[in-house]
This record gives C-alpha cells, structure tokens and sequence, in this order.
C-alpha cells in the first residue's frame, strides 16, 4: 500500500480510493440523487467488495467509473420500494398476500387529499370543539346496513377483539364448536377470545349444533352468544346449524346480546351480479343480531377496516373501550372508507366504480378472447422451449369469502414438453423478476394465467416484452 496516498498498489491497476471515485460522473449522479453519505458508504462497500479478488489477482475491473457505476446500480437496487406493484394473473381476487381489494378511483382521490392536507378529522366544524373519528363513517354505515350505530377499527379480528373485550372480559362467551374456525396467518377464534379476556364455551359437535345446545350452556356467567362465519372451509353432508334468525329469539329470552361475525361481509346481493348470494351485513341486523363484524377490503371492496354495526348502546359501550384508540383507523382509511361506502348509495353503477365487483363480474366469454388477444405475446416472451394455450379455468373470490364457490374464468397454461418441473419453477421466477411481477400459479405442471383479476392490459405486455428480452439474453431481468 502506498502510505502517503492511501491507495492500494501492486505492478497492475491499484483500487481506487473514495475520492477518485467521487469524481467520476457516474457517482456524481448517486450524490444528487440519495445523498453524499449514501454514494459514500455504497462506494466504499464496493471496493472492499473488489479487494480480495484484486489481492488474489483476479482479471477484474476497479477502475473509478467502474466502482462508481456499480455502486449507483446498487443504489437504486435498494432504493426500490419493497412493496411493488404485481400483476394479479393467480384466479384469486380477493388475494391476502397480494393485497385483498383494488380502491376505487373515487377512494384514491380521498386519500390523496387527506395527505396533502390537514383534515377535520376530529374536529366539528360546526362548533370547533373536538370530534369524533367514527363520524366520518357513522350516517353512511347506519344508513347501508339498517343498525343503530357503528364504530370502525383497522380490521376484521380488531373488531372481535373490541367487541369481545367490551362485553365479555372475565365472563362466558358462547360458541358453536363447528365455528372455532383457525384463518390465514395462524388467527384462531379461541386465541383471539382468549386475548379478549372472555371465557370460550364450546357448544354442539364440529357437525351438528342445536339451538337447545347454547340454551343448556347458558348460566350466569354468560356474556354473549356468538355466531362465526366459517369463512374459508365448508362443513357438508350430516351437519346442523343455528343460524342467527334461530338464535335471536334465545338471545333475547335471556337478556344477552347476539354477536354475528361475518368475517367478509357484504353490503349487496352478489346473485345479482352472477354469483353465489352471500348473507349480507343487512341480513344478519334484520336476522336479530345485536352487533355485526365485517372487514372493509373484502367484499365490500374498501380499505383495510374492521367495522362493527348494531345495538347503539352496545357500540357505545365498544367506543368507550380504551382498547379503541388503539385499534382505531387512520384519517387515510377512513377517507378511502368514506368514499367507498358513498358508491354503494349507487348500486346501478357498482361494477362501474367499485373495482372488485368490476373484476368479480367480468364475463367467461371476454375473458377467453383476452386470452386469444394476449397468447402470441405470451409466446414469443417465453420462447420455443415452452407451449402455450388458451384455457377455461376457474378462478375464487378468495380472502375467506365463498371458499367454494368457483368463478368461470379464461385465461393462459404454459408447459415445458419433456422438461421436469424445475423449468416451470424457473419460468415463474422469472415473470417474479419482472419490473412489474406477473404471479400466476403452478398447477398440474402448468403455469396457470388466469386473466380475471388483470386490471391493466397494457402493463401485462409490457412485462412480457421486458420477459421476452430477459430470454432472450438481450438484457437482465429487473428484480
């Protein structure tokens, strides 16, 4: 090392030192756009990077543009956002992972404005004193569903936890063992009641309960009687069910309130839309229910959110609960909720404006010509080593909502002839590498895309054509 410079030397090219590279343009560009301490300390990694291949002789570049270009690659490799934007092609519209529910437009321009500005979030302007959040939703929710009074929390399990917690910490809640139903990530009814504070008491077998099951289990220490939507599985052949409109008139018998968690939850008739009825948040008030749980970015096509309609003394009672301020919803949602709760005011235009119905009520038949429009550029961006053909498939509403009900769709299969299944593996990652990700789903050593969930004919082919390139060689792909 030459000790008065700094720099590493030996009888080929030296590695650079920080300031050689600094002075190059490449890190020039990096310094004006994520700061000099980033281009900095990305540089310097760069070259300790570079110093043991340069010290063991390795052929490799270290001149300063070197260095500096790849540090400024680096750089904007971390500065893509973690949560990107994918392209939906996996049947499920409703999709957890990726998401759940697509904002209409009328939510995303809310949401804009309540970011840019300050909000009368919790103050009335009628009178300047303080307010409260749950207004901006209330009118809409009491006039949608035909409750009382409703309070919003930021989703469906924060909403049976609030409830729980408000009306049967330390006592008995009653439920249907064939309704202690376990969702995605682990959440079980038991451990969220457990949290709750409220004491679980199983009633009737995993088949077959009676109302005459939860009248028996009723004593003093009983809070609530319960009902759990069993959301993503179904119970068939030898089976019995109480259904809410059987167990109002006990609860009411009794003195105690009736709690219907629809998980999901809807505020429309889907048979009107060509698919399978769903009991509505209507139907369980009408049904006698004193409190209704449902979720916002399901069915009902919104934000994040878990809603609770019902009994006004009893939400006061939920809205009192310390536990709400910190289950409460932001002004961003609730802007975004407020919005997509005015379009149901509007039920003629819904698949107009509300982007899940829109996707859930696409028809089969433009469904399978979209298919035909988009197999040639599928084609040529997989290449001759894959087949490709148009398909009927079925695509599901997903996030618990219907689990077997299956949507008639259309869309791509492609398949490896004489390969083994490691190079649809492959493929798949591939169209994950994407700029803009294209997830479908393997299936009967195919790579299955299902086009009901595609929002953006446009973007699809422009990946395909980033893909095709990728194949090709002519470039890398963007991860």
């Amino acid at each position: 090392m030459d000790q008065s410079s700094g720099i590493e030397t030996s009888d080929r090219a030296p590695l650079p030192s920080v300031d050689r590279v600094l002075a190059t343009d490449a890190a020039r560009v990096a310094t004006e756009r994520f700061g000099r301490p980033a281009t900095v300390a990305s540089v310097r990694a760069r070259i300790a990077e570079a110093r043991p291949a340069w010290r063991a002789g390795a052929a490799i570049d270290v001149s300063p543009d070197r260095i500096a270009a790849i540090a400024l690659a680096r750089l904007e490799s971390e500065d893509v956002p973690s949560q990107r934007r994918v392209i939906n092609l996996t049947g499920t519209v409703l999709h957890t992972n990726l998401g759940r529910a697509l904002i209409a437009e009328e939510a995303i321009a809310a949401v804009t404005a309540a970011m840019r500005h300050p909000t009368s979030l919790e103050f009335r302007l009628s009178d300047g004193q303080r307010g409260e959040r749950d207004d901006h939703v209330r009118g809409l929710l009491r006039e949608l569903t035909g409750a009382e009074d409703a309070v919003a929390v930021n989703n469906n399990a924060a909403a049976v936890l609030l409830t729980l917690n408000s009306l049967s910490e330390g006592r008995e809640t009653i439920v249907s063992r064939g309704e202690l139903i376990e969702i995605g990530g682990a959440f079980r009814m038991p451990s969220i009641m457990k949290r709750a504070g409220a004491r679980l008491v199983e009633v009737g077998t995993t088949n077959r309960t009676h109302v005459a099951d939860y009248a028996d289990a009723i004593g003093p220490e009983t809070a609530l009687l319960m009902k759990v939507h069993p959301s993503n599985y179904r119970i068939e052949g030898f089976t019995k069910e109480v259904r809410a409109a059987e167990l109002a008139p006990l609860a009411r018998e009794r003195g105690l309130p009736l709690v219907d968690d629809l998980g999901s939850g809807v505020l429309v008739d889907l048979s009107h839309y060509g698919l399978e009825r769903e009991r509505t948040v209507q139907d369980a008030v009408a049904d006698g229910a004193d409190l209704v749980t449902f979720s916002g970015d399901k069915l009902l096509g919104g934000p994040q959110a878990g809603l609770v309609v019902g009994r006004a003394d009893l939400v006061k009672r939920l809205a009192k609960n310390h536990l709400k301020r910190a289950l409460r919803l932001d002004k961003l949602r609730l802007a975004a909720l407020e919005a997509t709760l005015k379009l149901y005011r509007d039920p003629d235009r819904l698949t107009e404006r509300l982007p899940t119905l829109a996707l859930l009520s696409r028809p089969a038949d433009q469904l399978k010509a979209l298919a035909g429009r988009l197999k040639r550029a599928v084609e040529a961006a997989v290449g001759p080593a894959y087949g490709v053909e148009t398909v009927d498939l079925a695509s599901q509403i997903g996030s618990g909502a219907l689990p077997l009900a299956q949507i008639p769709s259309g869309g791509l299969a492609i398949s490896a002839p004489g390969e083994s299944g490691a190079a649809l593996l492959r493929l798949a990652a591939a169209f994950r590498s994407l700029s803009v990700p294209v997830i479908g789903r393997i299936a009967e050593d195919r790579l299955l895309l299902d086009l009901r969930a595609l929002d953006d004919e446009e973007a699809l082919l422009a990946s395909l054509r980033e893909l095709k390139a990728a194949m090709a060689g002519e470039a890398p792909s963007c991860g």
